[in-house]
């Protein structure tokens, strides 16, 4: 089985991902962090990275064929991706959802992790640049894709994470799983 985890910036879908791939014994991939490296690498905040990819279709161009590959070749992985839903549609598709205040929150106190090269003045000013990077991703997929990856409209399962802990929303995946599968594979097509 193949498990797709979005949602927005912030909202837990890395921790949540890789917790459910642990409790799974799966192996875990994540999208953001390959963003992340890219934009290190470049010197450049996610944001401007964002905003490069507006008018240079290449740098998506690469992680989507890394995450279709992953999607052909592989099973029994769970993968956070704001498009994995897209690109792997045969794959179980969660959204992990989450209030902006909340993930701004998350978000400005994980920059004293040193996670990435953004570093926000504020929680305001972190959720302004969520805001812009969320307009800049709906822009991009729309134009490229035809999807919104914030269409809840798109996944299997929606959570709303803004109260719950990350256990609480990995345990609620996993029962969704047993619940919909009975312990079943779900049916895998390749094409």
């Amino acid at each position: 089985m193949i498990i797709t985890i979005s949602g927005p910036a912030g909202s837990g879908k890395s921790t949540v991902g890789k917790l459910v791939a642990q409790k799974l014994g799966y192996k875990y991939y994540s999208m953001g962090s390959i963003q992340r490296q890219i934009a290190e690498e470049r010197g450049i905040t996610l944001l401007e990275l964002g905003k490069m990819e507006e008018t240079d279709k290449s740098i998506d161009e690469d992680i989507d064929r890394k995450q279709k590959e992953m999607g052909n070749k592989e099973d029994n992985f769970v993968m956070d991706s704001r498009l994995g839903f897209h690109f792997i549609p045969e794959s179980l598709k969660i959204y992990i959802d989450s209030d902006i205040d909340v993930r701004a929150k998350r978000i400005f106190h994980d920059q004293l992790s040193d996670r990435s090269a953004e570093k926000n003045l504020s929680v305001e000013d972190t959720k302004r640049k969520i805001q812009l990077r969320e307009a800049s991703e709906i822009k991009r997929y729309k134009q490229y894709y035809h999807v919104n990856p914030y269409d809840v409209s798109n996944y299997d399962l929606v959570i709303d994470g803004s109260e719950m802990t990350i256990e609480g929303n990995a345990d609620a995946i996993i029962e969704f799983i047993q619940k919909t599968y009975k312990g079943k594979s779900k049916p895998r097509q390749y094409g």
